[in-house]
């Protein structure tokens, strides 16, 4: 993968072996493989001596060595190759006249955006308006499926125990709204037992709510962030669909890749040229990057004595422009410091992706869905964010997740993006409305609705119905 995450490779078990093999049982795990031309001269040789012994005829083996490869370095490769056993060992050092063997491309990612516009908080600018982005989603909740529904499952078995991890499917149903029974669809994701990690239900809960969106592309740019997500250790899991052992850098890497094996197994990236209405309505696919001068951050302390857990939550915010000559400041990243589990790293990888969308109606959804979540034993009492001195009163939270997002949706409210409710103060936010699209139908005016925050809900068919998110309510 153009990332270099190393669960990518369809030889990775096989590299992973042979690394071992070399290194020895206890040695610690690169994160990631690397490519010919990364790798040293002594690392090339002892390659060809580990497989030698398993090829009874010969290899043709050719070692890389950059242009500014260090002699020192090289000298002796020929001797470690004679007392390896080897037969023989060809090099090649590119140059002008014969060029190179093996060469890379550039790479054609965009680099992260800089915020070097100022000497503390810093400014993106943004080329488009996008469209109100919970128009995207199938359903605003999960959809009450009167008949039940499928759902995959799979035991992930991690250093600490076994836990069940569900993704469940409904028919796909194509532009004749009518269902075809031989495809499905992931629309949810949880997971069930004692011995799961705190903290990944409410990753699970934040990335059902992408996979009812109407964009792929999203759910698998999720998927990429939870790769690389390090934790205390890595750890051997057996994978779908026989058992082989993988590697994974922890607990969040390892569901996220069952998650992802199983949405390709339904053909979720199959569609090519698909709608991505989420991607588009990012002002920033990467986390932006600081200059020298570094940005703005907001940072709160929390404590949850009933899991002793003493930790800072920090969110990192940049400055975007409101459509109307001036700027708002907006969180875009997310993380944390101290005591805290670490599933918890995955949750805020992805609402750090959630927080760069746009239109800020988007985090507030995800932001709302949290205030709920409750774990066995978790609950705990801590103050309510935005009180005046004197007027501070303590309340139970239900969860730590549950109290870190009643923080952030604080926050955004001291910014003046959101509510204390977690709904965005104006229609689109901080933004203009975007010019209507002639081939989607614009949203209507009317009440606001309890789901996206909108001022769209109106009277369809003897219900209450969002135009912009779709939501139903009331009938009657």
């Amino acid at each position: 993968m153009a990332d270099g995450t190393f669960k990518e490779y369809p030889v990775e078990d096989h590299a992973w072996r042979l690394f071992r093999h070399l290194k020895g049982p206890d040695a610690p795990l690169p994160p990631a493989f690397v490519t010919a031309l990364q790798m040293s001269a002594q690392a090339h040789e002892e390659m060809v001596a580990a497989v030698a012994p398993c090829v009874d005829t010969s290899i043709s083996k050719t070692v890389n060595v950059p242009v500014d490869y260090p002699y020192a370095d090289f000298q002796d490769l020929y001797l470690s190759a004679w007392k390896s056993g080897l037969k023989g060992l060809a090099t090649y050092r590119p140059n002008a006249v014969l060029g190179a063997v093996l060469s890379v491309e550039a790479p054609t990612r965009a680099a992260p955006e800089r915020l070097d516009a100022g000497p503390f908080n810093q400014r993106l600018a943004l080329e488009r308006m996008p469209q109100p982005v919970l128009a995207s989603l199938r359903w605003p909740g999960r959809p009450e499926l009167v008949a039940g529904n499928a759902a995959w499952t799979y035991m992930v078995r991690h250093p600490f125990g076994t836990f069940a991890l569900f993704v469940g499917e409904v028919p796909e149903v194509g532009d004749d709204s009518r269902s075809r029974p031989a495809a499905s669809r992931p629309f949810e994701v949880w997971v069930n037992g004692a011995e799961q990690p705190r903290g990944l239900g409410a990753l699970a809960k934040t990335l059902s709510m992408d996979l009812r969106a109407r964009d792929a592309a999203w759910v698998r740019l999720k998927l990429d962030a939870l790769a690389t997500v390090q934790e205390e250790r890595a750890f051997e899991m057996p994978f779908p669909p026989l058992g082989e052992p993988r590697q994974f850098p922890g607990i969040v890497a390892a569901t996220a890749a069952v998650i992802r094996w199983r949405c390709e197994q339904l053909g979720l990236w199959s569609q090519s040229g698909a709608a991505t209405p989420v991607l588009d309505a990012m002002f920033s696919r990467e986390e932006p990057l600081t200059g020298p001068n570094g940005t703005l951050a907001w940072a709160v302390d929390i404590h949850n004595p009933a899991s002793d857990e003493q930790f800072t939550l920090t969110l990192k915010e940049v400055v975007l422009p409101d459509g109307q000559g001036g700027s708002v400041t907006r969180p875009c990243a997310l993380g944390f410091s101290g005591n805290y589990p670490r599933a918890m790293d995955g949750l805020a990888r992805i609402l750090s992706l959630d927080m760069r969308v746009l239109d800020p109606a988007w985090i507030g959804m995800k932001l709302r869905k949290l205030l709920s979540y409750a774990e066995p034993l978790g609950h705990f009492m801590a103050f309510v964010p935005g009180l005046e001195r004197g007027q501070q009163r303590q309340q139970t939270w239900p969860s730590t997740v549950a109290y870190v997002a009643r923080l952030v949706i604080h926050r955004y409210t001291m910014l003046g993006v959101l509510d204390e409710d977690g709904y965005p103060l104006q229609e689109m936010g901080i933004l203009q409305v975007p010019e209507s699209n002639p081939t989607q139908a614009a949203p209507m005016a009317g009440a606001r609705c309890p789901e996206c925050g909108n001022a769209t809900l109106i009277r369809k068919d003897g219900c209450d119905f969002c135009t912009a998110c779709g939501h139903i309510g009331s009938c009657g």
